[in-house]
């Protein structure tokens, strides 16, 4: 590390905030302090000694302050302070995913306006450097595919249902009493969460910006006990998946459950566990795996992240300078397992070849091949409790 010593204006101090301090304070990091905190509220009771503030422009106007690391959950303030540092050419660490999904082009050209580094690898996969390994290891011509478990708190409950026969609302309770999931788990278990860092790894693993409401997104809420049935039927686990493909010149990407069969990488990826599984032309699959949740590990990788930068390091996007990018589009056929109530239900989908299907009193299922598009212009009606949809591979 350089010999300038940085001194951090943090902003939230929540459980990575918290985290990050923790993990500096136990390797006694002689180079780095955490300066100020920025907190939204002062009167909760905390139990470090800590400069403390409720307002943004203490940090911003103390000439101490020459780093900044935002951990906030509020993607609309997170882009205010991340593009304020960028324009007060202070380098700057962001944990907050949703504002990087949906900002991160104009990010990236304010880091080439001002000069001034923004690293986030610790908002994708927790503690995995997936991104540093996207933008510095990985050829954008051999690069086929990029697909794995990105969110530690839905895998954290399907891991209890399939292995100790947990109910989804145990499951459930339990990852929110160990702090894995929130009081509105909606953002981890609807896929949202997955999407956002999935648009994040797109950019820097094929150079392509896609709008998260231009891809297919679709959670495990609305998963019950025929579902989980059927696939132990087919000794198979349910998890939810984030991939992005590159097919010839397209591209093709969405979050979705998947039935996985025992031979996959990702279907012994087990409780706040994150796995990532990168493919290319000639090297075939390599798999990254780590914790994807909790404070101490994502707190140590956004330690990683300021100290890469306190080395000058940053992002090069190189990969969105090549001459030809693949186009991003739905156009793509695969297999799914559907259940469903009602013949309107069975009508959503326009199946192009049915494979399997069964039908009772209680409910009916199919398995068939559908288009992305189709399955993408439905997706909100589908998001009911009589519905599931879960990708089906052909191993």
């Amino acid at each position: 590390m350089n010999s300038k010593r940085l001194k951090i204006g943090l902003f939230g101090f929540g459980t990575v905030g918290k985290g990050l301090y923790d993990v500096l304070k136990r390797i006694g990091a002689d180079n780095v302090e955490i300066h100020r905190i920025c907190v939204r509220d002062l009167s909760k009771p905390r139990d470090i000694e800590a400069n403390f503030t409720d307002n943004a422009d203490d940090i911003f106007s103390d000439p101490e302050v020459n780093f900044i690391v935002e951990l906030i959950d509020d993607a609309d303030a997170a882009y205010n302070i991340v593009k304020r540092a960028l324009m007060k050419r202070l380098p700057v660490v962001s944990g907050n995913k949703k504002m990087l999904a949906y900002h991160i082009e104009e990010l990236i050209e304010l880091q080439h306006q001002y000069n001034t580094a923004l690293l986030y690898d610790a908002s994708a996969c927790g503690s995995i450097p997936v991104i540093r390994n996207l933008e510095e290891y990985y050829d954008n011509d051999l690069l086929t595919s990029v697909k794995g478990i990105l969110n530690g708190s839905s895998n954290f409950i399907l891991s209890k249902i399939f292995n100790e026969h947990m109910s989804y609302a145990a499951a459930l309770k339990l990852a929110q009493d160990l702090g894995f999931a929130e009081s509105n788990p909606t953002l981890d278990i609807d896929g949202w969460d997955s999407l956002y860092k999935l648009i994040i790894i797109t950019m820097h693993a094929f150079g392509v910006y896609v709008a998260p409401e231009n891809i297919l997104t679709y959670g495990i809420s609305t998963m019950n006990d025929s579902d989980i049935r059927f696939a132990l039927e087919k000794d198979r686990r349910i998890k939810l998946v984030a991939h992005v493909e590159k097919i010839d010149d397209r591209l093709i990407m969405c979050v979705l459950p998947q039935l996985i069969s025992r031979n996959k990488y990702i279907y012994s990826v087990e409780d706040e566990f994150n796995g990532v599984v990168i493919k290319g032309l000639f090297y075939d699959k390599q798999f990254m795996f780590g914790r994807g949740a909790g404070g101490h590990p994502t707190g140590s990788a956004v330690l990683s992240d300021i100290t890469a930068c306190a080395y000058n390091y940053r992002y090069e996007y190189k990969k969105r300078n090549d001459s030809v990018l693949p186009k991003y589009t739905t156009e793509h056929t695969f297999r799914i397992y559907f259940r469903y109530k009602s013949a309107e239900q069975r009508n959503l989908l326009n199946f192009t070849k049915i494979r399997e299907q069964y039908t009772s009193d209680e409910y009916n299922y199919i398995v068939g091949d559908v288009t992305l598009t189709n399955l993408k212009a439905h997706q909100e009606e589908l998001r009911v409790a009589d519905c599931f949809v879960a990708a089906y591979p052909i191993d």
